[in-house]
């Protein structure tokens, strides 16, 4: 899997038998905030998703940035990475949605 990181656009990305999955982020305050996670149907199930989450923190951690997420896939990706020291954004939503 060849992860492209996009800086220009803030995101990372994955094309795979002609589709694109993506991570996109913003920075704000010292932190990556992961805000939406996409995988189209006709790749998912091969582990792009957490490959991209996993490579957009990794590059936050490289840049001194905190890990946090708006998108739940990415919340969820941290709460079983405790390594990443990882966080819900301020706009992460109790019941587990976003506010975007």
């Amino acid at each position: 899997m060849e992860i492209t990181h996009l800086k220009d656009k803030c995101r990372f990305t994955i094309t795979e038998d002609g589709h694109e999955a993506y991570v996109s982020y913003r920075i704000e305050d010292g932190a990556l905030d992961i805000r939406h996670t996409i995988v189209p149907d006709a790749i998912g199930g091969r582990g792009i998703a957490s490959a991209l989450v996993k490579a957009a923190y990794d590059h936050a951690l490289s840049e001194g940035l905190r890990c946090t997420a708006t998108c739940r896939y990415a919340a969820v990706w941290l709460e079983r990475h405790p390594e990443y020291n990882g966080t819900v954004s301020d706009d992460w939503c109790a019941d587990g949605s976003c506010a975007l």
